[in-house]
């Protein structure tokens, strides 16, 4: 179930940031949009696999973002919205949503439906999917199975260092700084020092680098962070 991918739209911007959190420390790939014309532009270009949908929205309505979604698309869809009454969360549904929560929530919550419903929408989906493969088969990760491969033979990873590599690989190319690291993969209240974090590194580049002095893999942007590069 990890590593999918979710689009979140919501326009009120501390909300969407705590839910790109909480998804993100989850194993979820996220990407987000402020307003529904840019929720339907990236439905087109990407592979979503579950909306979190506002309905309040600039530009075009969440309601109108899921009517247009609907009518090419069975994608899984969790609505967020202010509106309590019950005649609007009827609505909601009717017009196609899967699931229906109302502001202010808990996104502890909110994750949990996220779960849940992908659980449901992927039943009979293929277990590959969880698999990333790179390089033509040089490293191959299965995410839900903790198992990394390194020229078709199995790697050992404790289990720290596979959550530092997994929350690499929730977003391919982007630059992590250690403390983002550090929320993502051992969560907020983790009380080691955030140098630790470049001795998880070395080690892992120990194992799936063809030259640990010059990865291709888990990159090092000076001065930032990290990031997974070897796409």
């Amino acid at each position: 179930m990890k590593n999918r991918k979710i689009l979140v739209v919501e326009d009120e911007k501390n909300i969407l940031e705590v839910i790109e959190a909480y998804l993100l420390k989850e194993g979820f790939r996220v990407i987000t949009a402020e307003d529904g014309e840019m929720a339907l532009e990236l439905f087109k270009t990407e592979k979503i696999h579950l909306i979190v949908l506002d309905l309040m929205l600039p530009k075009i309505s969440g309601e109108e973002v899921c009517t247009t979604i609907r009518a090419t698309s069975d994608i899984p869809i969790i609505m967020l919205t202010a509106k309590v009454d019950e005649d609007d969360k009827i609505e909601g549904l009717t017009i196609g949503a899967d699931d229906y929560i109302t502001k202010p929530f808990s996104p502890r919550e909110l994750v949990s439906r996220v779960k849940a419903l992908l659980r449901r929408s992927y039943r009979d989906s293929n277990p590959l999917a969880e698999k990333l493969v790179f390089n033509d088969g040089d490293l191959e990760v299965d995410i839900d199975k903790m198992i990394v491969r390194k020229k078709g033979e199995n790697v050992y990873l404790t289990s720290n260092e596979f959550k530092i590599l997994s929350s690499l690989l929730t977003r391919p190319g982007q630059v992590f700084s250690r403390e983002q690291l550090i929320e993502l993969a051992f969560g907020y209240d983790y009380d080691g020092f955030d140098r630790t974090i470049d001795t998880y590194i070395k080690n892992i580049r120990q194992k799936i680098e063809d030259n640990p002095k010059s990865p291709n893999y888990i990159i090092t942007v000076y001065g930032v962070g990290y990031k997974f590069g070897g796409m």
